[in-house]
């Protein structure tokens, strides 16, 4: 009895000792947790922040390409309006030498127009005025003269409009070229900016990963330290569960055997007829229930 007594002590104080250890260990896993928890917030907000920057680069970099493409195209386009500007101003020159060999072998100052008026002035004097046939004769000299000179500026007359042509095409080409030029210094400088971002996304996205590697590190270490910590809750955890139970059953044990022995001095009072005492009757009532 004396054995059995001594060992129901000694689970009761193991299971106290039990029971305080957990307490501190479940203290310290609660703690240990907070402490993961805050890394892997931060550790989560890291990585999202570099999901959310190689997002924005992939689409920078796919913008950029395709203005890559529509320079390389304007380029193309731009060149062929330079070759055509070039081509226009040779025209154009051959056409002015034209011009300038014509006027050269005329040698022809006068207003091509007053020439025109000098002819019909003089065609009118001769059909509305009276006049001596050798005047009419030398009016009418002077006529011919001024229509051969008429003729030959109907010559620079076509040189003129070959000019004004080729002008025309010149300036058009010209303006086209330049147009296609802005449009390329546009197209290239915005891709240069979307490059630019890109590159300073890049410097944010290498400064994410050198903080995201000691924060994964440190969370492991974390984790891995919770999880045994909990191990190590959970087997005392179970141990006291353990113990109460032997404990409950063991009290119980000891109540009945308590009672049965009280029970047993109760019936011999009666039986030799002895006063019984509260204590003899509650005894007594109890082996009854």
């Amino acid at each position: 009895m004396k054995s059995e007594l001594q060992n129901v002590n000694e689970l009761k104080e193991e299971f106290r000792t039990k029971k305080k250890e957990l307490s501190v260990l479940r203290s310290k896993l609660n703690a240990l947790n907070t402490q993961k928890e805050k890394i892997f917030r931060e550790l989560r907000s890291t990585r999202d922040k570099i999901k959310a920057r190689a997002g924005k680069i992939k689409d920078l970099k796919k913008a950029r390409d395709k203005l890559t493409k529509q320079v390389r195209e304007v380029k193309g386009e731009r060149d062929k309006l330079n070759l055509a500007v070039k081509e226009k101003a040779g025209e154009k020159k051959k056409v002015d030498e034209k011009k300038s060999e014509l006027m050269g072998k005329m040698r022809i100052k006068s207003d091509p127009s007053k020439i025109k008026r000098e002819i019909d002035q003089l065609e009118v004097r001769i059909e509305t005025e009276a006049m001596p046939f050798s005047q009419e004769q030398k009016l009418r000299k002077s006529i011919k003269e001024l229509k051969v000179k008429w003729k030959e500026l109907e010559k620079l007359g076509d040189v003129w409009k070959e000019i004004k042509e080729s002008s025309s095409g010149l300036s058009e080409a010209r303006k086209k070229a330049e147009e296609t030029h802005k449009s390329v210094q546009s197209i290239a400088h915005e891709s240069q900016e979307k490059h630019e971002d890109i590159n300073k996304l890049y410097e944010e996205l290498k400064e994410l990963r050198v903080k995201e590697q000691p924060l994964a590190e440190e969370y492991l270490k974390h984790k891995v330290e919770f999880e045994k910590l909990k191990k190590e809750v959970d087997e005392i955890n179970l141990r006291v569960t353990e113990l109460g139970k032997v404990l409950n059953i063991e009290e119980e044990k000891s109540f009945k055997s308590i009672v049965k022995e009280k029970t047993k001095e109760v019936k011999e009072k009666i039986r030799k007829g002895k006063k019984l005492s509260t204590e003899d009757i509650l005894a007594f009532q109890a082996i009854k229930d």
